[in-house]
């Protein structure tokens, strides 16, 4: 999986994590979150994966739920980046420290797993990886599980060191629209793109001028991510360009593109973190089908 990468330490193999699922300094995180179909309006209703995890999950692991315990509760939209001292703290409540190596990964769609990947390093913590595959892998290679909650963890000490050079707000997209040395980058799904079905977050289609590149197309049948060779030709317009900005729904397929275009060895990759939620509904912002 490595080859071809110039940062392939972003990805671990589940051989890899079975080997040092004792190191002391390790920490491993189930991200799993589901989008069901919306039943009080909105684009989506969000249900925790804790259900799924107490089911079962890799031995050791903690449990992330990423909208109530790592986003900010006073933003009118869900999922968006909270406070560099809100996220220090909650996540060394899950025992996340500056000299921990942190594996994540999903029982469902990995880019809950590069969702996180993205906002520890936003905060400065680059010991990051995501487990190749995600529980479905694990569990199907016939590897330990375990039931239950998530053991109890200590509070672990993070300093946050916030980059705002990994982030883009809507003046910015704005601004990047007709900017021959950026690009634009939709990662939801053909269809949503296209504006001919899907979820709709306020007006069909996509940003004026971007292209698609769906998080879905990233990885394999088996939930493996493709090869390098094969991922450098699918983002290979995105690597032509100085600046990338990646969006999609609301900033969590998006980390996707931005994880595997940083570890094409891109070098200026950012994400709109409210993404459509945001853009969709005001009819002031171009968008296009």
């Amino acid at each position: 999986m490595a080859a071809g990468f110039v940062h392939p330490e972003f990805i671990v193999e589940t051989s890899w994590l079975a080997e040092h699922l004792s190191d002391p300094n390790l920490r491993v995180l189930d991200c799993t979150t589901h989008l069901m179909p919306p039943t009080k309006g909105g684009p989506y209703d969000i249900a925790s994966g804790r259900a799924d995890f107490e089911k079962g999950h890799i031995p050791g692991a903690g449990f992330v739920d990423i909208d109530n315990e790592l986003s900010d509760k006073n933003h009118r939209l869900h999922f968006m980046l909270p406070s560099p001292e809100y996220f220090a703290d909650a996540i060394g409540k899950l025992g996340v420290g500056d000299n921990t190596k942190v594996i994540l990964y999903s029982t469902a769609n990995h880019w809950w797993a590069t969702r996180l990947w993205w906002m520890l390093r936003v905060f400065g913590h680059d010991n990051v990886a995501v487990l190749n595959g995600g529980y479905q892998k694990w569990s199907r290679e016939g590897r330990p599980v375990e039931q239950g909650p998530a053991r109890r963890s200590e509070q672990a000490s993070f300093a946050p060191k916030y980059r705002a050079g990994h982030v883009v707000d809507k003046e910015e997209v704005l601004a990047a629209i007709g900017d021959g040395e950026v690009c634009t980058l939709n990662a939801l799904r053909p269809d949503q793109h296209a504006g001919t079905g899907g979820t709709v977050y306020g007006r069909l289609g996509h940003i004026k001028g971007s292209i698609n590149i769906a998080a879905v197309n990233v990885v394999d049948a088996n939930n493996e991510f493709k090869s390098a060779q094969m991922l450098r030709e699918q983002f290979a317009n995105a690597l032509a360009k100085p600046r990338v900005i990646t969006y999609c729904g609301g900033g969590i397929a998006a980390s996707s593109a931005t994880m595997l275009l940083t570890m094409l060895g891109h070098k200026n990759v950012q994400l709109y973190d409210a993404s459509l939620s945001e853009w969709a509904p005001d009819i002031r912002l171009p968008m296009e089908m």
